[in-house]
C-alpha cells in the first residue's frame, strides 16, 4: 500500500468521514467510521498531516491527534466550502478539505488549549446571559409602559425604580402586573449575578497567563476584552503580523482591485464577530473619553476624529488597538504609549 501523504476527516455529530491521499496525491480510500472506529484508526496510522474542517469537536480531536504525533491542519470552513466542485455530501467534503488543506500560503487554525477552551466555554456562557437578561429588561419595560409606567434609560436606574413603582399604589399597574414585574426583577437580579461569578471566573483563568495582565495595559482592553483575545487568538504567533491580525478579525477595508486600480470598502468584517464587537466598544468607550486627557493618544484620536469623523475614528481605533495587542501578545512586553502613538507629521 503507498505511503499515505494526507488523511482528510469530515467530522460529523454521529459518524466521521475518512479519507486518505497517498504521495502520488491518488485517492486510496474516502469511507464513513463511527467515532469510536474512528479513533482507532488514526491511534494506528503512522505520524502524518491530519486536516480536518474548523467545526465542532475540532480542536479536541486535535489535540488528540497531535498528541499521537500527527501533524494536524485545521481548516477555516469558508476556505474548504471553496473548492468542493460537486454536490454536497460527506465523501465530498472530505475530498475539498483535502484540497484545501494543501493550498500554500492558506492561513490554518490553530488548534486551542484546554486553558484556551476554558476561556472560550465561559465567554459564550457570560453572552447567553447578557444576551438574556437584556431581553429580560426589556420586556419588563414594555410591559410597564402599557400601564403608564415608564423608566429611565440605564439598567441600573430600572433596578433603582422598578421596586418604587412596584410599591407605590398611586400608579395604575394591576396586581397581576405587579407580580409578574416583580417576578421580572428577581429573574434580572439572578442573572446579574450570574454573570458577575462568571466573570469572576474568566478573571481568575485568564490571569494564570502573564499575558492578560499585559493586554489589560492597552487603553480600551480590560477583563472582558482581554480573556476574549486569548480565546481567540492565543498569543498570535499564527500570525506573521499586526496587519494579519486585524484582517483575521475583519478590521481592515475590502479591496477590490483591477487595471491597477484599486478601491477601498468597508470593513470586510471576517472572523470572529464577538471578539471584533468587544473591541469596537472598548474603542468606542476611549474615544468618549478622549477629550478628559491630553496624552499621544488623545491627540491622535482627536485629529483622526476631526479628519474622518466619529464612527470611522473608532474601528480606526479598533485596529490599531488589535495590532498594539499582537505587539504585547507576540514581544511579551506592556503597552508602551510612546511606541504606539508616534508624533504625527504635519501632512
Amino acid at each position: 500500500m503507498s505511503k499515505i501523504k494526507l488523511v482528510a476527516v469530515d467530522l460529523a455529530k454521529r459518524c466521521y468521514q475518512l479519507g486518505a491521499i497517498d504521495v502520488d496525491n491518488k485517492l486510496l480510500f474516502n469511507r464513513k467510521l463511527s467515532p469510536r472506529k474512528f479513533a482507532l484508526a488514526v491511534a494506528q496510522l503512522e505520524p502524518t498531516v491530519v486536516a480536518m474542517e474548523a467545526c465542532a469537536a475540532a480542536h479536541y480531536w486535535g489535540r488528540r491527534l497531535m498528541r499521537l504525533g500527527h501533524e494536524v491542519r485545521l481548516v477555516p470552513p469558508q476556505h474548504a466550502k471553496a473548492f468542493r466542485r460537486v454536490h454536497k455530501s460527506d465523501a465530498h467534503d472530505t475530498l475539498s478539505i483535502a484540497e484545501a488543506a494543501q493550498r500554500p500560503n492558506l492561513h490554518f487554525v490553530p488548534v486551542k488549549t484546554i486553558a484556551q477552551q476554558d476561556l472560550q466555554l465561559l465567554g459564550r456562557i457570560r453572552e447567553r446571559l447578557v444576551a438574556q437578561r437584556t431581553a429580560i429588561i426589556n420586556q419588563a419595560r414594555g410591559l410597564a409602559r402599557e400601564y403608564g409606567v415608564n423608566f429611565p434609560k440605564s439598567r441600573q436606574a430600572l433596578l433603582e425604580e422598578l421596586p418604587l413603582a412596584l410599591g407605590d399604589a398611586d400608579n395604575e399597574l394591576s396586581p397581576v402586573a405587579r407580580e409578574a414585574l416583580g417576578e421580572l426583577l428577581q429573574q434580572i437580579r439572578q442573572s446579574s449575578e450570574s454573570i458577575a461569578q462568571t466573570m469572576q471566573r474568566i478573571t481568575a483563568l485568564a490571569s494564570e497567563d502573564p499575558a492578560y495582565e499585559r493586554l489589560c495595559t492597552i487603553p480600551g482592553i480590560g477583563p472582558t476584552i482581554a480573556p476574549a483575545l486569548l480565546a481567540s487568538v492565543g498569543h498570535a504567533q499564527q500570525f506573521q503580523n499586526a496587519r494579519a491580525c486585524a484582517a483575521w478579525l475583519g478590521l481592515v477595508p475590502k479591496q477590490c482591485s483591477t487595471g491597477g486600480t484599486t478601491h477601498l470598502g468597508g470593513i470586510t468584517k471576517n472572523g470572529n464577530r464577538s471578539l471584533r464587537v468587544m473591541l469596537i466598544h472598548g474603542a468606542r468607550t476611549v474615544i468618549r473619553w478622549a477629550d478628559k486627557h491630553d496624552h499621544a493618544q488623545s491627540r491622535w484620536i482627536k485629529q483622526l476624529v476631526a479628519r474622518v469623523g466619529k464612527n470611522k475614528a473608532v474601528v480606526a481605533l479598533a485596529n490599531k488597538m488589535t495590532r498594539m495587542s499582537w505587539a504585547v501578545l507576540t514581544q511579551g512586553v506592556d503597552f508602551d504609549m510612546k511606541k504606539a502613538y508616534r508624533p504625527q507629521t504635519a501632512r
